[in-house]
């Protein structure tokens, strides 16, 4: 049909009735259509909404997965370690506890921990992650070991191992911090334990840099050795380091460890199944292998703040 074979006779009262019928016909179905439009549009909405909601849950649940909110407990006794670094100079305490000052002040379990003498296992949190990491640096830094004297960081390739940031950038010490580096014996280990360590550091990377533990010439490095150290002397396998390891990259930094889990879900494998050792590897941990995923992923990671990202001691 065309236009003019529904258009009514002027001059004609039934064409006059039949045109208003068709109004009536057309208004009903026009609200008929309005109506089932505006439902489905509702149920598209209501099932956007479920998903994101669902989403949303997913991600919190995997970000409760890769770094716990109540923190995670490490097979790792501080002892009185703290005392040690301290009365050492590795950190001079005003200066730790100014530097914390400024960020509202130690808390009572991190106090503890740099001026307490029976310490137990140190349990990081997202909260306590940037001090831990600041406590280890120290310890790496430090402790008289054979990764220090020996190792990439006194290549004099590199101009001395004062030139490195995980050196020149630990300004917490008494004096300057090339005079405590690789000086004090604050962890013994056996050759064994020490073999173990310089094996197991060597296949430790961290995302803000492209060497792994063996060159720790940042602070995340330094620290992970320091802790890798503190394990060894305490009778820790190789598995007990990695696995160790990967909480504290998780907490250094969740972002990165949170895209990661994301990636290994999309394929298929839970981020408790997955193998630490291989997560730490220059594959996916290193900057440029970390990279190398991001380019893989269609969506941007998950952002959540940082743990201890940095680089510095702030």
């Amino acid at each position: 049909m065309n236009d003019a074979e529904h258009e009514p006779d002027k001059g004609s009262g039934n064409g006059i009735l039949w045109g208003s019928a068709i109004v009536a016909v057309g208004m009903v179905l026009s609200a008929a259509a309005y109506a089932f439009i505006v439902r489905s549009s509702g149920e598209k909405n209501t099932e956007g909404s479920l998903a994101a909601v669902s989403s949303t849950s997913a991600l919190a649940s995997l970000q409760e997965e890769v770094t716990p909110a109540e923190g995670v407990t490490l097979p790792a006794a501080w002892g009185n370690l703290g005392q040690q670094l301290t009365a050492a100079g590795v950190i001079d305490e005003a200066q730790f506890k100014a530097l914390y000052a400024r960020q509202g002040g130690l808390p009572q379990d991190m106090a503890q921990m740099l001026d307490g003498s029976n310490n137990g296992q140190i349990k990081m949190t997202p909260q306590n992650a940037g001090i831990i990491l600041n406590m280890l640096w120290a310890l790496g830094l430090g402790n008289r070991n054979p990764i220090l004297e020996s190792g990439p960081m006194e290549n004099p390739h590199y101009g001395g191992a004062g030139n490195f940031a995980s050196t020149g950038g630990w300004t917490l010490a008494a004096g300057n911090a090339m005079n405590h580096y690789d000086m004090h014996q604050f962890v013994t280990l056996t050759a064994a334990q020490q073999s173990l360590v310089e094996q197991v550091a060597q296949g430790i990377y961290r995302p803000c840099c492209g060497n792994s533990a063996y060159f720790p010439d940042c602070n995340h490095g330094m620290a992970m050795l320091g802790l890798l150290e503190l394990m060894a002397s305490q009778g820790a396998t190789a598995d007990q380091m990695y696995k160790a390891a990967l909480t504290v990259n998780s907490y250094w930094f969740p972002d990165t460890y949170m895209t990661l889990a994301e990636y290994f879900a999309g394929k298929g494998t839970a981020w408790s199944a997955v193998d630490p050792k291989t997560v730490l590897g220059a594959a996916y941990s290193s900057a440029q292998g970390y990279q190398q995923i991001l380019s893989e992923e269609t969506q941007p990671p998950s952002g959540q703040s940082s743990g201890g990202g940095s680089c510095s001691t702030s």
